[in-house]
């Protein structure tokens, strides 16, 4: 016969006590916890104290899939692109490839860097990609034609109002993972964490023209 799941925790309750970790063991654990803390904090910590609380996003890269998704949704498209928080770059490197002028916006000096080394180490001419430290909250974007986003929640609202105010009505944003709430939608790609949305700003002013003179 099983044992109940209250004799099991019985049975770990009278043993626990004697069953005490080993000393080197415990130390090995919490180096090793520092050290990854560590590393995690050189990637996702510098240049926050440049932004303000409420905007700080830490780093997450694109997954292979999210970066094909938002490739798709860039189709049939060419000009000037804006990718902000480029982190690592890789996004940048894809839109590139297909003939987009990039520019990746990054705080981090270590991403910044790390982006920088890899497209002198693949040729990629600064006309096609270039990595700026610039906070793109900071920066007017009218000039970019496309824009790209992988950040939080949190911030796609207060995103939303500044790419209104400086995007061209022929610009197109794709959002990553996250969505722009109260925002229609041109199309999609893939699903989950993957997904993403395109939105056209053009779209994006009417619809929200309308929804504001309806409300009235």
């Amino acid at each position: 016969m099983e044992d109940s799941i209250e004799m099991v925790l019985q049975e770990y309750g009278r043993v626990l006590p004697t069953t005490r970790p080993h000393p080197v063991l415990s130390a090995g654990t919490g180096v090793l916890l520092t050290g990854l803390y560590g590393v995690w904090s050189l990637f996702a910590m510098p240049g926050f104290r440049k932004v303000p609380l409420n905007l700080k996003v830490p780093y997450l890269p694109s997954s292979k899939d999210q970066t094909l998704n938002t490739m798709k949704l860039l189709e049939g498209r060419t000009g000037r692109l804006a990718d902000l928080g480029s982190g690592d770059g890789r996004l940048v490197f894809a839109a590139s490839s297909a003939g987009f002028q990039c520019t990746g916006f990054e705080i981090n000096s270590i991403l910044l860097a790390y982006a920088r080394r890899k497209a002198q180490w693949a040729g990629v001419p600064s006309s096609q990609a270039t990595f700026v430290k610039k906070d793109f909250w900071k920066t007017d974007l009218s000039k970019y034609n496309n824009v790209t986003a992988f950040l939080a929640p949190g911030v796609m609202e207060a995103l939303g109002e500044k790419l209104m105010k400086e995007l061209p009505d022929d610009a197109r944003v794709v959002a990553c993972r996250f969505p722009f709430p109260d925002w229609p939608h041109q199309s999609s790609a893939g699903s989950g964490l993957d997904q993403t949305w395109a939105y056209d700003m053009s779209t994006v002013r009417s619809s929200l023209r309308n929804m504001s003179s309806t409300m009235v």
